[in-house]
């Protein structure tokens, strides 16, 4: 008995020929990963590509792609295989809605005319609300470091207050009292200084007019007085009281006549009278630094 073909019911036959027809298209249409993507997003657009001969080695572009201000190309890799190659693009977008690629060229070919849709954030049915304040902080040493920034706004204020009422005259009594003391650290050098030489054996007219000048240079910065030109007598006129009290300028006068009188009448000068004008020098020093001292502190 002869058997005979006959095909299916029309309407199934129909429905399944358009349903192969919508899988294929489908798996040729190009699609996103993730499949919805927002603004500033990492993804990747997945475009199918037909068989080719065999398979070969992935082509993998990673820069020299074409430059757009909205689109952002990270990678580009282009797969061929016998079943089926794909084309892979690596992206990032910055602006909303429909974007197309850049046209660009891998592997010999080019392709263009790529799109994909971006969504934005902020939804387009309702305006753009600004959030609620942020919540407090809540770490550990918050309180501390606002405190202490305000304690050292406001020191710094009344710093600055100060400063400019009282920081001036504050400097220049600040720089006063280094520049004395400066002062005496170079005279207690200079008297050293005087008995090493003395020691060596320099001539000892040389270290008398070092005495009478280097000390007279001394009382002109201290006394604020030109000391450079006056006589041993003009010193025991100086008003004791002027500088610091309960001292005597007699003795002082007496110091520059004995160097004088070494210095200009040409008798033979001893070592023991050089030792004992450093040593007196010495103690006027002394005795001017402490002085100083008492009357700061009174001040």
């Amino acid at each position: 008995m002869k058997k005979h073909f006959s095909l299916p019911n029309k309407p199934v036959f129909l429905a399944l020929f358009i349903l192969t027809a919508a899988l294929t298209r489908a798996q040729d249409e190009a699609y996103l990963i993730p499949r919805r993507i927002h603004v500033g997003d990492p993804a990747v657009l997945i475009v199918p590509l037909s068989s080719s001969g065999g398979d070969s080695e992935d082509i993998v572009l990673t820069s020299g792609f074409p430059q757009d201000m909205n689109i952002d190309i990270h990678r580009i890799i282009l797969e061929r295989r016998l079943s089926g190659g794909r084309l892979l693009i690596e992206f990032t977008a910055f602006v909303p809605g429909a974007l197309q690629l850049p046209a660009f060229e891998i592997g010999g070919e080019k392709f263009s005319g790529l799109s994909v849709t971006v969504n934005s954030v902020i939804g387009a049915g309702s305006a753009p609300v600004l959030s609620g304040p942020a919540s407090s902080l809540a770490m550990p040493g918050t309180a501390f470091l606002l405190y202490g920034s305000l304690f050292v706004f406001v020191f710094l204020l009344l710093l600055t207050v100060w400063f400019l009422f009282k920081g001036r005259a504050f400097l220049r009594e600040l720089y006063k009292k280094y520049k004395r003391r400066l002062l005496f650290s170079s005279m207690r050098k200079t008297e050293k200084r005087l008995q090493k030489a003395l020691l060596k054996g320099v001539d000892k007219r040389v270290i008398l007019n070092d005495i009478s000048l280097k000390f007279r240079e001394f009382l002109s910065v201290f006394t604020e007085n030109n000391c450079l030109s006056m006589t041993a007598a003009e010193f025991e006129n100086l008003p004791s009281g002027l500088y610091w009290p309960n001292f005597n300028f007699y003795s002082l006068g007496d110091f520059f006549r004995g160097c004088d009188e070494y210095r200009f009448s040409g008798v033979n000068v001893s070592s023991q009278d050089i030792t004992r004008l450093l040593d007196d020098m010495r103690n006027f020093l002394v005795s001017f630094e402490s002085g100083s001292k008492a009357k700061a502190e009174a001040a």
